[in-house]
């Protein structure tokens, strides 16, 4: 007999990115079901080994941060960055981040001065998941249907119609729902389906990747422990990620571009030679994580009810962290709108904003990713043959090469521009016409602003909350002047349906870029209008904020 199933959103797929796109949408009141083809709990992939202070910010709403930033390394585990020339090598240079127990009150250092609620942590996707899942499934609302493969859906006016299969029990699914979200990875079925095509680079390089046991390996690393090991020397160069409390570890051999195959290097030798252990070193192999560095990005984000997010829309070297953490910001997106849709305040082209947003995004992100890539290949081929030699010329050889490290990769460890820069632009549903452009960005640097578009510069509330943390479910009025008249634009909305908070701001320091009185901010922290007086025509930027304006008839 099949199973008839229904909801207001279809997640194909639930890892981070499906996770938490069924958590912001639970929070707005849309109902979700959830098709999985792993069973409940089954251990992730060794993946993404960063949570980026945006996602964190995310979290924070979502009520997970704490959970997610009591988990990973110890408390006290730095979670530094250190070049060696092997791991058990001599240090060339060090990235302090701090650990988890001193992330909130760190301030010395490149990554212990974020403007944000919520900084950075640092921790392996098979910790991280296990949270999102025991929390989304534990919300009403939400329907998680494991060992479930979406076979086809088709569409009509009404939205999707899934065809589903249990993997356990060969029962046939249908699955009815108004919108379809597909955040099934890089070989996404979605993707497939809906007729969308991967363009860009197709190999940047290959990583042949070993997650291994070795508990006996901290006690041979000198000096301060670190997160992050990078081996640089004239036989191998790899990076190292410090999973748990030593136990685990895993083990990147970044093959050189005559390296065509993830077997044209012996593994055990490439991992001998990144630790800097001989044949005695006795480690276990747990899994093979071999991956392929690429830049593609897909040609189209959606089909009319059908959405993709997260790897099924694009792929990139992970630098900087920003894959997964580029695909929880592709979710929070699409959550908020495909909510002001269903809650009936949007107008149905308010969807349109998904892709015109969101794409954009991820071409520029990706292309800070290839560059630095390239920039990472070109220093692991320039290693000097007598790095580790003894004496005053090898130890000015390292001087050198750490100088250099440090400069080159300082900037995606601690990537506030790739948190806190990013903008979007050419949307419909911003209020950008005679706006000043956003100020650029960098991997590492940005420049705070409220140009619509810009994420709204965080603040402390007087009454010691974050500004996040009063915003409203759609639109938030931050009013920086008692006087300025707001009514006009509220009446405006509530003929339309269109929720605005009123937040009076009472702050003592504020942000430079809050030069006016009134600033329009959307549930995802980015900018929306900002003016010193409610519009002569709010009707019309009401309509505007709902997605009821075509782009095309801006003017």
């Amino acid at each position: 007999m099949t199973q008839e199933i229904q909801a207001d959103v279809l997640i194909v797929g639930a890892g981070p990115v499906g996770l938490t796109l069924a958590m912001d949408l639970q929070s707005r009141g849309v109902t979700v079901a959830i098709a999985e083809i792993r069973r409940y709990a089954e251990p992730p992939n060794v993946k993404c080994n960063h949570v980026a202070a945006r996602t964190m910010e995310q979290f924070r709403r979502l009520g997970v941060a704490q959970k997610v930033r009591d988990a990973g390394l110890p408390p006290s585990h730095p979670n530094d960055v250190v070049f060696r020339t092997a791991v058990t090598g001599q240090e060339l240079t060090r990235i302090p981040i701090p650990c988890r127990r001193d992330r909130y009150t760190e301030t010395e250092g490149p990554d212990a001065w974020w403007p944000t609620p919520e900084p950075p942590h640092r921790i392996n996707q098979i910790f991280l998941e296990p949270i999102l899942l025991e929390h989304t499934a534990a919300l009403p609302g939400v329907t998680l249907l494991n060992r479930t493969q979406v076979t086809a859906f088709t569409q009509d006016g009404a939205g999707v119609q899934a065809s589903a299969l249990d993997l356990d029990t060969g029962q046939e699914r249908v699955i009815r729902a108004r919108y379809l979200a597909g955040c099934d990875g890089g070989s996404s079925t979605v993707r497939k389906q809906i007729g969308a095509r991967l363009e860009g680079t197709a190999v940047i390089q290959r990583v042949q990747s070993t997650y291994i046991r070795a508990p006996q390996l901290a006690a041979l690393i000198p000096g301060k422990p670190a997160w992050c090991y990078y081996s640089v020397n004239p036989r191998r160069c790899g990076t190292m990620f410090t999973i748990d409390d030593g136990q685990t570890w895993l083990v990147h051999n970044h093959l050189n571009p005559d390296e065509p195959e993830f077997d044209s290097v012996d593994r055990d030798w490439a991992i001998r030679q990144i630790i800097g252990v001989g044949p005695d070193f006795h480690y276990e192999v747990i899994s093979k994580e071999d991956w392929v560095g690429r830049r593609l990005v897909a040609n189209r984000f959606r089909d009319r009810n059908v959405f993709l997010a997260g790897d099924a829309a694009h792929l990139w070297v992970p630098y900087a962290g920003y894959g997964m953490n580029a695909g929880i910001a592709d979710a929070i997106n699409l959550s908020w709108l495909l909510a002001a849709r269903i809650n009936g305040w949007g107008d149905a082209a308010i969807l349109d904003a998904y892709e015109a947003e969101r794409q954009p995004i991820t071409e520029q992100v990706s292309q800070f990713a290839m560059e630095h890539a390239a920039k990472m290949i070109k220093a692991r081929r320039a290693v000097p043959a007598n790095i580790e030699q003894a004496g005053a010329e090898g130890e000015a050889i390292r001087a050198d090469m750490g100088r250099e490290a440090y400069q080159l990769n300082v900037q995606q460890f601690c990537c506030a521009g790739l948190n806190f820069g990013y903008y979007y632009s050419g949307s419909p549903i911003l209020a950008s016409q005679g706006e000043e452009q956003p100020p650029p960005y960098s991997m590492g640097g940005f420049t705070e602003s409220t140009v619509p578009g810009c994420r709204a510069p965080h603040f402390w509330l007087a009454d010691g909350r974050s500004l996040y943390d009063a915003f409203g479910p759609a639109y938030t009025l931050l009013r920086f002047d008692p006087a300025a008249d707001a009514d006009p634009l509220l009446a405006a909305a509530a003929t339309k349906g269109l929720p605005i908070t009123v937040l009076d701001v009472h702050a003592g320091k504020l942000p430079a870029a809050y030069r006016h009185k009134l600033v329009l901010c959307r549930s995802d922290q980015h900018v929306a209008w900002r003016g010193d007086a409610v519009p002569a025509d709010p009707a019309g930027l009401v309509e505007l904020l709902r997605g009821a304006i075509p782009l095309s008839s801006q003017a």
